[in-house]
């Protein structure tokens, strides 16, 4: 894979084909639930997509808000969660340690406030030493308000293992969605070491 230098997570994601995707017209939950309220039917179908109860949200807030991002990896000697609430800068001082060649997976928590959210998907963007390494892009799918979080998961991954491989990793992560929002952005750090305690 070729190599490419840093630049703003915002940026990468535009380096994508143009698959001449037009995401429909955004609508209020509002608006949705009004069309077409003589057919019963159609009703039922809303009930069950979007709930029975109306959510009223803290205008203030954001309507996507993502929460936390847990690395889960079995064996591990402890939880590698990160808190998305507070001062994101922090985040650039913290490292996570992996061991080389273990499965992981990341779990990624969020509230949808208000509107119906469409194709969310998570970014992150890999570097070593200032260079590209890789991009992973995750669809995350469409949702829908609720007072719950929802929760989305990444398929099992594995980490590099090999001396050559061993070493600090700056990760740029973005939360975005079909209309190209940025609803969080954050930068963090990974070690792959040899074993966990090294």
């Amino acid at each position: 894979m070729a190599e490419k230098e840093e630049r703003p997570i915002g940026e990468e994601t535009e380096d994508q084909a143009d698959l001449n995707y037009t995401p429909p017209a955004q609508k209020s939950l509002q608006e949705i639930t009004e069309l077409d309220k003589e057919d019963e039917s159609l009703n039922k179908y809303k009930q069950t997509l979007l709930g029975a109860v109306p959510i009223t949200a803290d205008p203030s807030l954001p309507n996507v808000q993502v929460t936390r991002l847990t690395l889960m990896c079995e064996g591990a000697p402890g939880a590698f969660t990160m808190d998305l609430t507070g001062d994101l800068e922090t985040l650039k001082k913290q490292s996570f340690n992996l061991k080389e060649g273990v499965e992981y997976k990341v779990k990624i928590h969020f509230k949808v406030n208000r509107d119906i959210v469409a194709g969310l998907k998570y970014v992150h963007v890999t570097y070593r030493k200032g260079l590209r390494v890789d991009k992973a892009v995750y669809m995350v799918g469409s949702y829908g308000p609720r007072v719950e979080e929802h929760e989305f998961m990444t398929p099992v991954e594995e980490v590099p293992k090999g001396m050559i491989l061993r070493g600090s990793y700056h990760i740029k992560s973005c939360f975005t969605d079909d209309d190209k929002t940025n609803h969080l952005s954050w930068e963090w750090n990974l070690n792959i070491k040899k074993d966990w305690t090294d």
